[in-house]
């Protein structure tokens, strides 16, 4: 049901309508029943806004039109009165019967608009439905539930954990890594001072059969030139390199029965004579107190000694006494 409210015009502002009338007015507006005579008179009103010059039937005074029948060609005569627009007095209530129209139309429009949407689509009416992205992007439905977030957590936390762990057994095993290397220079670097000690602290020269006693000296004896001293000792007693050098030869000697020659650095040879067995070879490299063979009784010999000599030069050279050649090297006898 459509209720008409009054609206005053300009007008009813004129004839000095004051605004408690006009909201008495409006709570007094009847309903509108018939809308054919709302629209037909609202047409009038809108064709009187729109040619001042026009007035609608029925609101026409006698008087205003000299005559209604054709005259000749030419224009009739205008009077000033008849040139100068009508104004006409628009009766009251016809501001709603505007807005009354206007609804009407507007209504009436909107349903002629749907309906030619309609009748131009020719086809079915579309269904209007809405559409997801993700199902457009065809990920629709991988939303997890918390369980599978849950899930998810915790498998990542399981992973982060056992980088975790590898990072630090790494880490551990470079420690356990850099400790034992760590100790193992440690150990190479005691042992090579503890070489380096004993190696200052081991004697150039010794005397080449420990304990022994002195029983024939260098010079002539029974008629020859005794050429060396001789050591006598037990049997097997070891023998020693009484100073560093090389193994010359090392083997059976007439005379000597067995016999050893060991070069020194500064070109002197040592000899070794009578022992039981040798226990070097040609071109070792011997340190002085290296024992090289076993005291014996081989060759010209009465009783078991070692027949010591020093060559100086080489094995050709001059044969000098022993003695002072060892105790100028810090060995007495």
């Amino acid at each position: 049901m459509l209720v008409v409210l009054d609206v005053d015009t300009a007008a009813d502002a004129a004839d000095g309508a004051r605004p408690a009338d006009v909201v008495d007015e409006v709570r007094a507006a009847e309903p509108v029943t018939d809308v054919a005579a709302l629209v037909e008179a609202a047409d009038a009103q809108a064709l009187a806004a729109v040619a001042p010059g026009a007035v609608a039937p029925g609101d026409v005074a006698p008087g205003d039109v000299e005559s209604s029948a054709p005259g000749p060609a030419t224009a009739p005569e205008v009077t000033a009165e008849r040139r100068r627009p009508r104004r006409l007095r628009v009766p009251r209530r016809r501001a709603a019967c505007y807005l009354a129209a206007a609804l009407v139309g507007a209504t009436g429009l909107g349903a002629s608009t749907a309906g030619g949407g309609i009748a131009q689509a020719g086809g079915p009416r579309p269904v209007s439905h809405s559409v997801s992205v993700a199902e457009e992007l065809g990920i629709a439905g991988t939303d997890p539930s918390a369980d599978a977030r849950a899930a998810t957590i915790r498998s990542d936390a399981a992973v982060m954990l056992g980088e975790v762990t590898a990072s630090r057994t790494a880490r551990e095993a470079e420690q356990a890594a850099a400790a034992e290397a760590q100790a193992e220079a440690d150990r190479v670097a005691a042992e090579a001072a503890a070489a380096a000690a004993a190696e200052a602290a081991r004697p150039r020269t010794v005397l080449p059969v420990a304990g022994a006693r002195l029983t024939s000296g260098f010079g002539a004896r029974w008629g020859s030139v005794h050429a060396g001293i001789d050591l006598a000792a037990p049997m097997l007693t070891p023998e020693y390199a009484a100073a560093d050098g090389v193994v010359l030869e090392a083997g059976p000697a007439s005379g000597y029965g067995n016999v050893v020659y060991v070069q020194h650095e500064n070109g002197d040879v040592t000899v070794y004579g009578h022992m039981e067995e040798i226990l070097v070879q040609p071109g070792q490299v011997v340190r002085a107190g290296d024992t090289i063979a076993l005291l014996g009784n081989r060759g010209q010999s009465t009783g078991p000694h070692l027949h010591f000599e020093v060559h100086v030069g080489g094995i050709g050279g001059e044969k000098i006494d022993p003695v002072p050649w060892l105790r100028d090297r810090g060995v007495a006898i």
